[in-house]
């Protein structure tokens, strides 16, 4: 029998929901007190240094640990039970049945998840096909590459088309050429409605297709938003400029901190406060300006400074 996905909430609402989620081992609190509303149809970043909470907290919407305090819901219903068939979950520990083949292996987790077989088989076919691994269907898992695998296992992820998709280093391992392919697929995938939770290291790779970001360090929530409005939570730190003659600016430039050379530009590192229309003038009096474009925050630059900032560190 299908199992039958949950009532969801109109376009724009919240499909996941997590208020005051805490677990401690002993005397570590891996998690405190987090709170998380993530809207569907998006991708949203789950993002945070080694040990900061990001794995104790999928484990505990996964059900795979059982929270010390706090309410998890699924488009606005208590998580449990069956409803964990309507979430794909790839971990950063990867689990396949290396004896079996390709094709059944899909088969059988689609199955698990409350797909009838017909579908499954149609469905398998088509991941397959779209991984670019339809001539392994019947070879077994453990005579793929380790990216192969990977992308298996991904494809297992979404066969049963799950309302909500964890991801957790789904880049890891992989070359650029697949990490582009999957890249793609998760893009095609939020396209058509579904949400991913998207866990990684690999910033510059969350800002290329993240909607919203969370960052979490020390078991608790730091920053939490749309990107472009956790950007605009941090101040402008740099601006690149080039000269139609080869200039080389002078020491002592209004606002400016540090100055690096590359690819014929030059990076104007700012310090707080600077003054952009007083440093513009003086640029342009050393010559024709080609090039003044301000340099937003990276989402690197901003995961350095919010950690630092909740270290109660300064960085210039």
């Amino acid at each position: 029998m299908t199992i039958q996905p949950p009532d969801l909430p109109g376009l724009g609402e919240t499909i996941l929901t997590l208020e005051g989620v805490s677990k401690a081992y002993g005397e570590k609190r891996a998690a405190q007190d987090v709170n998380l509303r993530i809207p569907r149809g998006s991708i949203y970043g789950f993002l945070g240094p080694n040990g900061a909470g990001k794995t104790t907290t999928i484990r505990s919407i996964m059900r795979i640990i059982l929270p010390d305090s706090g309410r998890i819901e699924l488009a606005g219903r208590p998580l449990a039970g069956a409803m964990l068939d309507h979430i794909g979950y790839l971990p950063e520990e990867r689990g396949l049945y290396r004896k079996m083949k390709c094709g059944d292996q899909l088969v059988y987790l689609a199955e698990l998840k409350g797909v009838p077989r017909r579908d499954a088989v149609l469905r398998a076919d088509r991941w397959l096909e779209r991984m670019g691994l339809a001539d392994y269907r019947d070879k077994k898992v453990d005579s793929l590459s380790k990216g192969m695998q990977q992308k298996i296992q991904f494809a297992a992820t979404f066969i049963a088309e799950p309302v909500l998709v964890i991801l957790d280093e789904v880049f890891s391992g992989l070359d650029p050429l697949n990490i582009e392919l999957l890249r793609d697929m998760i893009l095609e995938e939020k396209a058509k409605g579904t949400t991913i939770l998207f866990s990684t290291h690999m910033l510059a790779e969350a800002e290329k297709i993240c909607d919203s970001i969370c960052l979490i360090e020390g078991g608790k929530v730091i920053i939490d938003g749309p990107l472009d409005r956790v950007r605009a939570e941090f101040p402008l730190r740099s601006v690149r400029v080039a000269w139609e003659q080869d200039v080389t600016p002078p020491e002592g430039l209004p606002g400016v901190i540090r100055m690096t050379r590359s690819e014929g530009t030059w990076r104007l590192t700012l310090g707080e406060g600077a003054d952009l229309d007083a440093l513009l003038h003086v640029l342009t009096g050393l010559g024709r300006l080609t090039l003044y474009a301000a340099n937003r925050p990276t989402l690197s630059e901003i995961f350095l400074e919010a950690v630092a900032r909740h270290r109660g560190e300064v960085r210039s």
